[in-house]
């Protein structure tokens, strides 16, 4: 079965990315990480996203559309909410967040494709969201 992958001309960020129609096959063709390291990162995110919660995946989800659209205003509420102004030590799942945002800004355009790809696989409408919501910033400053 081919899904499509959202594709938005005039959108800086999905210029960028060649996004393309993707059945199982193309998947399984699609160049891996350029670097053993980052295909071994990509593999312990993707790990973590298997063991987070829907709550949590909802927190990745925005973390991952801000990555993808980094020049969109947000909210000063939201980026005091990545303070971490607590007095209580970070859990778990705060320090994957921060662990992947550090690999993913070191992440070539490809070994962004190549995670969003493989979340693809395993969560299609996560990544389907992904789309709408990255498409959804076009024309927000």
């Amino acid at each position: 079965m081919v899904s499509p992958i959202y594709h938005a001309s005039g959108h800086p960020f999905l210029q960028r990315i060649s996004w393309t129609m993707c059945d199982a096959a193309s998947l399984e063709a699609a160049p891996s990480p350029g670097s053993y390291v980052t295909s071994q990162e990509i593999r312990c995110v993707l790990h973590w996203f298997g063991g987070w919660s829907p709550a949590q995946r909802e927190v990745f989800l925005g973390q991952l559309v801000r990555r993808a659209v980094p020049g969109k205003v947000w909210s000063l509420l939201d980026d005091l909410g990545g303070l971490g102004l607590e007095d209580k030590p970070p859990t778990l799942f705060r320090c994957q967040l921060r662990l992947w945002s550090h690999w993913f800004e070191g992440w070539t355009e490809a070994e962004r494709n190549s995670l969003v790809a493989r979340l693809e696989e395993v969560e299609p409408d996560f990544v389907a969201r992904f789309y709408r919501e990255v498409a959804a910033t076009v024309g927000k400053a």
